[in-house]
């Protein structure tokens, strides 16, 4: 259990007891981006271990959401490529997609379906089982205790970005992409998503992330990039 402090609707539990292979690896070799005639980075590279967490951070524009875009597939680079367990990510194909969370900026989530509509619905797209059961749990660890069954266009943007962030609770995939998950998130919600992290973590999960805030992640190994 991660020791952060939480307000009694925003609690951790009944997450996946499961723990991830430690042999676990990302690797980003000497990667190259250009969008247009502008070239964002060149020669990036990294790699990040089971247990880790990489925080991408620079300036609007310097190429952060591209870069998770070449992460996941999406985006192919101009030069360098991406490396799970050791392979390419493109001779991988559906096995890597297989391992990949995805949480893009926007919430991704029908505004007429309800919030446990969406988390199902979001489940069954990932090729994922969620019973009913768990999904109003996630729900509730998210502070949407009496509201599963309202339609999203009713929520406020913190309660919607909450709906989207409900899927990391019963996620139990190793490779965890977030691209600016704590927006519109207040404080008790942000120790929370920190905690959850941090569980992830503590299995042997790899996240990278892009934020603009800073966030303490109380577990795991936390490294910096900075696209400038």
């Amino acid at each position: 259990m991660i020791p952060v402090n939480l307000p009694a609707h925003l609690r951790i539990h009944n997450l996946p007891l499961i723990s991830f292979d430690f042999s676990l690896m990302l690797e980003a070799v000497n990667l190259e981006c250009v969008r247009g005639e502008r070239r964002l980075f060149a020669g990036l590279g990294f790699r990040l271990e089971a247990g880790e967490l990489l925080y991408l951070q620079g300036r609007n524009g310097s190429g952060k959401t591209s870069l998770l875009r070449i992460l996941i597939g999406l985006l192919p680079p101009e030069a360098g490529e991406i490396r799970w367990k050791g392979e390419s990510i493109k001779t991988l194909g559906d096995d890597f997609r297989a391992d990949l969370c995805y949480l893009g900026h926007l919430n991704a989530i029908k505004e007429e379906l309800t919030p446990l509509e969406n988390l199902r619905a979001a489940a069954r797209l990932a090729d994922d089982e969620l019973a009913e059961d768990d999904a109003i749990d996630a729900l509730e660890q998210v502070g949407l205790a009496g509201r599963e069954d309202l339609a999203c266009k009713y929520l406020s943007q913190g309660q919607k970005r909450r709906v989207a962030l409900a899927r990391l609770v019963k996620e139990q995939r190793p490779l965890w992409i977030l691209d600016e998950p704590f927006v519109a998130l207040d404080l008790a919600a942000v120790n929370w998503l920190a905690g959850i992290i941090s569980a992830h973590l503590q299995r042997g999960g790899l996240a990278v992330m892009t934020t603009h805030q800073l966030v303490d992640i109380p577990a795991g190994t936390v490294r910096e990039l900075r696209l400038n």
